[in-house]
């Protein structure tokens, strides 16, 4: 592992100068966006598969610095009560997947042989400072680097291979608990102690990160995967915000769903939603009442071409979300720099080429005033062929964002012909390559009102479409 070094430059999406303010929080005009030292923010990652503090061989200096090179501002962490074996979903290379002696996590470890990734069994009554050191240093080395970091507490076990090195795994640790089942580890009773050791557990992290603005905190990854009660979820949130009674506030995310659903019982500790595998994002429009940020902070599992991803992040944000981050399995032991070929197996995608994707939506939407946006879907008149969708986000008759994209690519690029309902004024009006960022295009106009129509160049995946009020 190398050191930090000197400090760096500090790149981020809507990053305008380092204020001593406060953490990350909700935009106080807009509370759909981030307001992050001073500056109205959307968060676009493209990370790790979340083991970059609690895989030892992990070199998370390298790392951070490539997501700042590459203008991410996203990163998803988990601190070590669940990790995976190395076949775990098929996932080559797997950061989440420690080698044998090198996992690390809250709890220190015992003399007593016998833990079943190698090395000896814990003790969760003690906690393992020099992970915590790590997990401070590399929150530290985000800050420099402008990345924001969703440090996620728990994970439920999804399978036996998971559950077999868990520290909470009675087999793993020399506290005599009791028995207990995989699927009873997250529960208000009945786990044989692991409440107490989960709230300890909650403290302690919240206690060492209290001094960084740059992060927030998730409940649990993926809750609903094994039906872990919303009762315990809503303790642990309590907890969190409890451990910040006194000092900074960090926001806490609760991962609602895979696709999408409808929140009707929001928790008041929680601000923002996040989904996994949001296409299409119609999640956003159903939650948008609530006026919360809605994120899409994991998706994957859709093979290794970049088109999927881009159109979900597209997709997603100009619906009206202000959080996308992918699984990004380009990043190894090894290839910290994001360059791992990606063999055809892998169930993911990610790569330089990807993250520079995501850069162009970026760029794209800091181009606007988005604070005064919201979703205008109207916006679109008339229907569009079939397979196309088209979404927009607007501060009517002034700006609009504005994203086309196929269902499937297609096997030749053409044209597509739109309706766009403008108040009478005078308008500019850029396409943009989502590929390239390339503009084309551009034209000034007077509008009469109503239904302009414009036709976008010839694409074969996807096209963005700038308006704005002259």
């Amino acid at each position: 592992m190398r050191t930090t070094g000197v400090l760096g430059v500090i790149l981020m999406v809507g990053l305008a100068g380092r204020s001593a303010a406060e953490p990350l929080r909700l935009h106080p005009d807009n509370p759909h966006y981030f307001l992050f030292r001073g500056a109205p923010t959307i968060i676009i990652g493209s990370g790790e598969h979340y083991g970059a503090v609690l895989n030892l061989d992990f070199d998370y200096v390298r790392y951070l610095e490539t997501l700042q090179r590459d203008g991410m501002n996203h990163t998803r962490l988990f601190v070590g009560p669940y990790c995976e074996a190395d076949t775990s979903f098929n996932i080559v290379r797997n950061t989440l997947a420690p080698a044998p002696g090198r996992f690390a996590c809250a709890w220190a470890r015992s003399d007593v042989p016998g833990y079943a990734n190698d090395g000896n069994k814990f003790d969760l009554t003690r906690w393992d400072d020099a992970f915590f050191a790590r997990l401070t240093d590399f929150v530290a080395t985000a800050d420099r680097c402008g990345v924001i970091v969703e440090v996620n507490l728990f994970c439920p076990y999804y399978g036996d291979p998971m559950w077999a090195l868990s520290p909470f795994n009675p087999a793993n640790n020399i506290n005599d608990l009791g028995p207990v089942e995989r699927t009873e580890v997250f529960r208000l009773d009945g786990h044989a102690g692991l409440l107490a050791i989960q709230e300890q557990m909650v403290r302690k992290v919240v206690a060492e990160l209290a001094e960084f603005d740059n992060l927030y905190y998730e409940i649990m990854n993926e809750p609903y995967a094994r039906d872990v009660p919303d009762d315990w979820q809503r303790h642990i949130a309590a907890i969190i915000a409890d451990a910040q009674s006194e000092g900074p506030r960090h926001l806490i995310s609760q991962n609602i769903a895979n696709h999408q659903a409808q929140v009707t019982d929001l928790d008041p500790n929680v601000s923002i939603l996040n989904f996994h595998y949001a296409w299409p994002p119609a999640t956003v429009g159903m939650n948008y009442a609530l006026d919360r940020a809605i994120g899409d902070n994991e998706t994957g599992f859709k093979g290794t071409a970049d088109f999927p991803y881009r159109r979900e992040a597209w997709a997603f944000l100009i619906a009206g979300g202000s959080l996308y981050s992918n699984l990004d399995y380009s990043f190894t032991v090894g290839h910290e720099d994001g360059g791992f070929e990606l063999p055809e197996k892998q169930p993911g995608g990610g790569g330089a080429s990807l993250r520079g994707q995501l850069r162009i939506l970026g760029d794209f939407l800091r181009g606007f005033d988005f604070i005064r946006m919201a979703p205008l879907p109207a916006a679109l008149r008339g229907e569009l062929p079939d397979g196309l969708h088209g979404f927009v986000l607007a501060d009517a008759g002034r700006q609009y964002a504005i994203y086309l994209c196929h269902e499937e690519p297609q096997p030749q690029a053409a044209p597509a012909e739109l309706l766009l309902d403008l108040p009478a004024g005078e308008y500019a009006v850029t396409w943009i390559d989502t590929l390239t960022g390339a503009e084309s295009g551009g034209q000034r106009l007077r509008h009469e009102g109503g239904a302009l129509a414009l036709t976008s160049p010839a694409f074969a995946e996807d096209v963005a479409l700038r308006v704005t009020g002259a």
